[in-house]
């Protein structure tokens, strides 16, 4: 009951994000409505990280599955894709390699500020002890 109750939790709020996809007219898509709800809704503590942890852990290790369509879909159209090899042969790379870095600088980033943080949580705990 537990796992249903965080997998209706989790839809619910992509149930959200679509319907802010539909009445917004911005060219963004209905899940990154609502990986940012569910974002918002989890830094303000109103949907709690238990609450929804196990499942989610659960669909990201089915996570690969997903990408089985569309892989069956660029094999059908491979006589398609042909006249395209090269340029998506050359950006592929190139795009990977900077998503890498960003995601790298924004790790660090934010790694360094939690890091900040939790030395300065520590000095003022010192300092109320004392």
């Amino acid at each position: 009951m537990r796992y249903f109750r965080q997998f209706v939790i989790i839809m619910f709020v992509t149930c959200i994000g679509e319907i802010l996809h539909y009445l917004l007219p911005l060219p963004v898509p209905a899940s990154i409505y609502g990986l940012v709800i569910m974002l918002a809704l989890l830094m303000m503590h109103v949907v709690k990280l238990e609450s929804v942890g196990r499942v989610a852990d659960l669909l990201v290790e089915l996570m690969p599955l997903m990408f089985i369509p569309a892989g069956v879909g660029l094999l059908v159209s491979w006589a398609d894709m042909q006249s395209m090899l090269v340029p998506v042969l050359v950006i592929t790379p190139v795009v990977t390699v900077i998503v890498m870095v960003v995601t790298g600088k924004v790790s660090d980033w934010l790694l360094s500020r939690t890091k900040n943080g939790r030395e300065t949580e520590n000095v003022v705990d010192k300092k109320v002890e004392d």
